[in-house]
């Protein structure tokens, strides 16, 4: 079995390489290359190029950017058609993967698009592309396949692979000791993002927030995990923010701050739907380019932003975006979070119930379906 996939930025990278650990059970033999990051790699994944590459959201962002990744598609699609992989996997980024998808299709190649694009959330008029690039698309959630039946695309709900991955009862004392926590200590976990522009957006805001936090509650524990490459970044921008306030960063281990943590100040992303399947309260935040968000605003056909909210289709944990997203506000909601138990306890019910219906062994379910297409 020869494989081409291509993921963008972080979370497509750690879904891709879930999703790989499925194929090589069935394909032994499995040659698997193309644009990927360390958890693709970690399953013998050549990577041609690395996924930050395409690690970029925003309008504008993407303009500042367009010449190198218009480049690197131009020559992924040649080498693509030269090689003619079985199966081409596109793992979300549809603005990059959905145009290679149509090309490499009509040229021959089965494609599979893993993520549905959140149609129902924006820009649904892709509806029609997506039918024209792909055999078939792989579904997180379980409302996506029957709406995407109804433009004649085939799909399959898998669930989500993070909620296999994650434990249904989080390891907290563990993560707490490996971190250096005490089972006593109040600690504040803060995810802004995985991408450098996610960064330089949300990162200030939150160190801000955590300042004001320490100075009203000095007891209280800071962690910030951060994405590969990006540590040098995150440092500077501590020092400038959060002057003497205690944040330890972390290489990675995202997963063991959100066990450890008793709330988290997290950036709007695949890193709530891992908070939620941590079953942590959180407060939702982001900023971006004011140009770009102007334009995503008025494509948007619903009040939430946030992934646990869209699923749970409730403002089940608050969401502060682009102007409403300042540290005062940030402090207020984390205050809130903390000194409510009963609240986070509900919460905690609310969100064991969305893991179990997320909970579908996807790699298997998704190369199941991956099999079916590739003898259809």
């Amino acid at each position: 079995m020869r494989l081409a996939m291509v993921a963008g930025e972080a979370s497509g990278d750690l879904l891709a390489g879930l999703l790989l650990q499925g194929l090589k059970l069935r394909w032994p033999g499995l040659a698997a290359a193309g644009i990927g990051g360390p958890q693709m790699a970690a399953q013998g994944f050549e990577a041609w190029w690395p996924s930050d590459k395409l690690a970029v959201r925003g309008y504008v962002e993407v303009l500042l950017h367009y010449r190198e990744i218009a480049r690197i598609r131009r020559e992924l699609t040649t080498r693509l058609l030269d090689e003619r992989p079985d199966v081409f996997i596109g793992v979300d980024a549809p603005d990059f993967n959905l145009d290679l998808e149509a090309r490499i299709k009509a040229a021959g190649t089965k494609t599979i698009h893993f993520i549905c694009p959140s149609i129902w959330a924006w820009r649904g008029q892709r509806v029609s592309k997506i039918a024209n690039s792909v055999d078939h698309v792989l579904c997180l959630f379980p409302f996506e396949p029957a709406l995407l039946a109804r433009h004649g695309i085939a799909a399959t709900y898998v669930g989500h692979p993070l909620a296999d991955a994650i434990p249904l009862v989080a390891p907290r004392s563990a993560a707490r000791q490996s971190l250096g926590f005490g089972a006593g200590d109040q600690v504040v976990a803060l995810l802004p993002g995985s991408r450098r522009s996610e960064i330089e957006y949300i990162a200030p805001l939150f160190l801000q927030a955590a300042a004001r936090l320490h100075r009203q509650r000095p007891a209280l524990r800071f962690v910030l995990p951060v994405a590969p490459g990006l540590l040098g970044l995150v440092q500077s921008m501590l020092e400038a923010h959060a002057g003497a306030t205690p944040i330890t960063l972390l290489d990675g281990r995202s997963h063991e701050a959100l066990a450890a943590c008793d709330v988290t100040l997290i950036a709007s992303g695949t890193a709530t739907l891992e908070a939620a399947l941590f079953k942590r309260p959180m407060v939702i935040a982001y900023r971006m380019n004011a140009l770009s968000w102007q334009m995503m605003r008025r494509m948007q056909y619903q009040a939430w932003v946030g992934l646990p909210n869209i699923l749970c289709r409730d403002f089940v944990v608050p969401e502060r975006i682009q102007g409403d997203a300042d540290p005062a506000t940030l402090v207020a909601d984390v205050l809130a979070w903390l000194d409510a138990p009963a609240r986070a306890e509900a919460l905690k019910v609310r969100f064991t119930e969305l893991h179990h219906l997320l909970r579908r062994d996807t790699a298997r379910t998704a190369t199941d379906a991956i099999a079916k297409t590739l003898q259809a």
